[in-house]
């Protein structure tokens, strides 16, 4: 999860009980996400941990920037996440990792995880980097002829995470439909290019109770990842009223709305909607995007509802703190928006969709209505299954509790379909796996 809600405490938690965790890196300045590695490195010298890196198709620089620090710090598994394409950057880090060692065997030192949701991307991860990038590479100095051509006999990816109906950027697909699709590819990849180390596929979205667990294991998964219901758990970097919010949702409480990084293209997330008026906001700003080519060309009245209901501020003064951001990030893109009423008007509108999801992990006070929470289905059924147990209040709710008795929870509905596959009859009273605390064992 992005912005640091997978954070640092979450990684080092999970990491100490040999649970690979992500550092959700997405959003985060340089020094801040500098700052995490140095920290998750010092506490876990050696591992398990991994960083995100997500893909910026309006911004490259600041994905190889990402990428220039994890060779730097040598953070050797990335979890690359949002990429429609390859782009050199995360071949890049690929096959500056690539080297033989004394045997004459070829080393992997730079892990990638895929995230992916569609058939065409999955394809690009599971296939080695096109020569085109890879010869560029060495062209410019940054990886050696060697590492391009064991770079050429190999995939992008060492695991494919399949991400069905997720919170934040998703694609909404049902998970019955996209493992099997996406494990018949790699099956005819592996078919093509007899990889010594096939790749793994794993799933995530959706994941989150022993129920849904289990299920992505019987259907052919590798392993499984939690996302949403992180979130509400202590160590998560949100506050703690979205952390409440989150421990109330019910599986309908979620919609699509527009993310502030794509948010010309029409790209939406899903987000928690009880308690939130955000998702309506978001939406409303992207409907005015649509319709006007320019702020000016706003009704006025349609403007003043903007400026009181939505900003607290006026639009002037909205610009104004926009230019600042841009001109310190993207000097370039403030250029273009100078120049263009079009451009100009959504970076005023993503003003609030970037600032809404940091005031919901800030915990920004009188913003609360505002608060943009990246959050799947899943989060409800989370709460139905643990509710009356002792991780129903999210004080209670821990990381490495949460993935144990999901873990535990899929072990023992497991043995439990075994025995009735046996024929053994058995009440449907004792079908049930219920967290229990430590201190009740």
């Amino acid at each position: 999860m992005a912005g640091g809600i997978a954070s640092e405490e979450m990684v080092i938690a999970l990491g100490k009980e040999k649970i690979l965790s992500s550092f959700g890196a997405g959003g985060l300045s340089l020094d801040r996400l500098e700052a995490a590695i140095n920290c998750i490195q010092q506490a876990l010298p050696q591992g398990p941990y991994a960083f995100n890196l997500i893909h910026s198709p309006n911004e490259p620089a600041i994905e190889r920037r990402a990428v220039d620090l994890y060779l730097k710090y040598g953070v050797r598994t990335v979890e690359a996440s949002a990429f429609l394409d390859l782009t050199p950057n995360i071949v890049y880090y690929r096959a500056a990792g690539l080297g033989v060692n004394a045997a004459n065997q070829i080393e992997i030192k730079n892990k990638v995880i895929a995230k992916i949701s569609r058939r065409e991307v999955a394809s690009k991860f599971l296939q080695p980097a096109p020569a085109k990038i890879l010869k560029e590479l060495v062209e410019k100095g940054l990886i050696s002829e060697l590492q391009a051509n064991l770079a050429a006999g190999l995939p992008i990816a060492d695991d494919i995470t399949v991400e069905a109906d997720s919170g934040g950027h998703t694609d909404n697909r049902p998970l019955v439909c996209l493992l099997p699709s996406i494990l018949a590819l790699k099956n005819e990849i592996q078919e093509k290019y007899r990889y010594s180390t096939p790749i793994r596929v794993g799933v995530a979205g959706g994941i989150g109770t022993p129920q849904s667990a289990i299920a992505g294991f019987m259907m052919g998964a590798a392993y499984i990842v939690t996302g949403s219901v992180n979130q509400s758990c202590v160590e998560a970097g949100t506050c703690e009223y979205t952390k409440q919010l989150l421990a109330q949702a019910e599986m309908a409480d979620m919609m699509m709305a527009p993310a502030a990084d794509m948010f010309e293209m029409g790209v939406k997330l899903q987000v928690l909607k009880r308690g939130t008026m955000f998702p309506l906001r978001a939406q409303k700003l992207y409907e005015i995007y649509r319709n006007y080519n320019s702020i000016e060309d706003i009704p006025i009245e349609e403007r003043e509802k903007l400026e009181k209901q939505i900003f607290r501020k006026s639009l002037a003064q909205i610009w104004e703190e926009a230019a600042t951001y841009l001109s310190k990030k993207n000097p370039e893109k403030l250029g273009k928006a100078i120049n263009n009423p079009k451009m100009k008007m959504a970076a005023i509108f993503r003003w609030y969709l970037g600032l809404s999801s940091r005031w919901s992990s800030s915990g920004e006070k009188g913003r609360e209505v505002d608060y943009q929470i990246w959050c799947g289905p899943v989060m409800g059924s989370f709460n139905d299954w643990v509710r009356d147990s002792y991780l129903a209040e999210p004080k209670n709710r821990r990381v490495v509790d949460v993935a144990h008795h999901i873990m535990t929870g899929a072990a023992f509905l497991y043995r439990i379909q075994s025995l009735k596959l046996q024929g053994l009859q058995i009440s449907d009273d004792y079908c049930q796996y219920h967290p229990v605390s430590s201190t009740d064992w």
